[in-house]
């Protein structure tokens, strides 16, 4: 079935290719842009080096390199968990390094993140999980009401939108997680090594997932060591090694 999987996602991938346009990277289509960024820590720690790239609108982008080479690191910066040490973050056109505390949960609502380990809430359901993104957003409960069954229609879990977060395997968990991080549509989803955890047949179920949110136009990050994954994605690939970026190609390959 995972075999099945692979194909599918690889002659999906193929068409979408086959009808990208290319964008110019004149600016115009820059949503990201991370300029001369560095992060030190104590201890004389450098998790990144004078990083500079730009993502353009609809890209989808693999994250690579061996641990400590700065992914974690790079990925806190973009959500605003953290602020670098020297340099710029623009996200569409906001220098996000001079957000003020009380701007950071508002940006957030544009970011989708999902995380390897889910980060569901325990004894509540899916359509619990997914509700809670919105309730703490200050949604009305029509609105909540309204949305959360189509998000969960979205990511294949209708028929299990009543079970609760202990009863789901680690792909409807990680399904659940893709679910929440949509519900403000973002812009932009970071996928933070989402199928690290899981099975051949979910980490396709995800990947494709992910394939599919990235042709409706949102910018998709994802952070991962899955070879096999970023081989057959065939898009591009930012590697990664010692905080510096050693290798930025389209159509790329997982190389460290």
């Amino acid at each position: 079935m995972a075999h099945d999987l692979h194909l599918k996602l690889k002659e999906a991938i193929r068409t979408k290719n086959a009808e990208a346009t290319v964008e110019n990277n004149d600016g115009s289509s820059t949503v990201i842009e991370f300029k001369n960024v560095s992060k030190s820590y104590p201890n004389n720690v450098h998790a990144l080096k004078d990083v500079s790239f730009k993502i353009n609108i609809g890209e989808f982008i693999s994250l690579v390199g061996p641990s400590g080479a700065g992914k974690s690191t790079l990925i806190r910066l973009l959500t605003a968990a953290e602020k670098p040490s020297s340099g710029d973050i623009f996200v569409a056109g906001r220098d996000i390094t001079r957000l003020r505390k009380t701007e950071v949960p508002f940006y957030h609502r544009k970011v989708g993140v999902i995380f390897q380990d889910f980060k569901l809430l325990p004894r509540k359901t899916v359509y619990e999980n997914v509700a809670f993104a919105l309730e703490v957003a200050d949604a009305t409960n029509e609105e909540i009401r309204e949305k959360v069954p189509n998000i969960i229609e979205i990511v294949g879990l209708t028929s299990r939108i009543k079970a609760l977060s202990e009863e789901l395997s680690g792909g409807e968990k990680q399904r659940v997680s893709i679910a929440r991080a949509l519900v403000h549509n973002p812009k932009l989803l970071i996928a933070d090594e989402p199928t690290g955890n899981l099975d051949p047949v979910s980490t396709w179920e995800i990947i494709e997932l992910l394939f599919k949110i990235n042709k409706q136009g949102t910018i998709v990050v994802l952070a991962t060591h899955d070879k096999e994954v970023v081989d057959t994605l065939e898009r591009r690939v930012i590697s990664l090694r010692d905080g510096s970026i050693v290798s930025d190609q389209n159509k790329g390959k997982y190389v460290l």
